[in-house]
């Protein structure tokens, strides 16, 4: 579909010309326009479950013309997971925050990894809890200044993908990408899914994202602080197919 500007949106996206509820700069649209760019090429729209934690992730209730629906804070995973058993055809995908994946819902994310469970999780890391005031998450980074530790954080800190591929001897797809390189994000997304399509088990992308609302960055700033954060948490593909 294209706009009047000539821009061209994913086709399962509801609302082309509606503007998104999340704050300026947040890198949560850039990431959700990659989704609905895979969900179109893989044509999975009538058939896709899209779920969402509470927090930043539950502005996207209603972005996309798929089956959705929103969780108590950090069991997204869980209900994502009985829906699929529930019915195995169907394209499952938990979409959560940093906080609701790796603190309150942590048990859940390893244990679905554990399992593997033919589900696909996008985690969104923004080193702090966004919706809520900027608190310090389970990503926060060393001496970051956030709105609980103003004399900067402690040295201990989560690297989901890297904790994931050591959770099981069990193949999975496992990715860590950015929203500062979209199209690079969309390849890992796409691989992620269809890992999925293919029954293969657990597939897993987590997302470097901006936040320059609680970072307290102007853009310069902005791109320097997601700098940082991919110097701490590099971007790759951590585990793939199986030679």
């Amino acid at each position: 579909m294209e706009n009047k500007n000539n821009l061209v949106w994913p086709k399962c996206w509801k609302h082309s010309s509606k503007p998104h509820n999340f704050c300026p700069g947040c890198g949560h649209p850039i990431l959700l326009k990659q989704l609905g760019y895979v969900i179109d090429e893989l044509g999975i729209q009538s058939n896709t479950l899209f779920g969402i934690d509470i927090g930043c992730s539950l502005l996207a209730w209603n972005f996309f013309n798929v089956d959705t629906m929103q969780t108590h804070h950090g069991r997204t995973i869980p209900v994502v997971t009985g829906a699929k058993r529930a019915r195995p055809n169907m394209i499952a995908i938990a979409y959560l925050g940093d906080g609701g994946a790796y603190a309150i819902g942590m048990q859940h994310l390893i244990s679905a990894r554990i399992r593997n469970e033919n589900i696909t999780v996008i985690i969104v890391n923004n080193a702090n809890y966004g919706m809520t005031g900027g608190q310090e998450a389970p990503t926060t980074l060393p001496g970051q200044i956030t709105a609980t530790t103003q004399s900067g954080a402690d040295e201990f800190f989560t690297k989901g993908p890297e904790l994931l591929s050591n959770a099981s001897e069990l193949p999975a797809y496992i990715a860590r990408g950015s929203v500062d390189n979209p199209i690079q994000l969309k390849e890992f997304i796409k691989k992620a899914i269809e890992w999925q399509i293919q029954g293969r088990g657990f597939s897993f992308v987590e997302v470097l994202s901006f936040c320059p609302t609680n970072w307290k960055t102007d853009a310069k700033a902005t791109i320097k602080f997601m700098n940082k954060l991919k110097s701490i948490y590099p971007v790759k593909e951590f585990i793939k197919e199986n030679k």
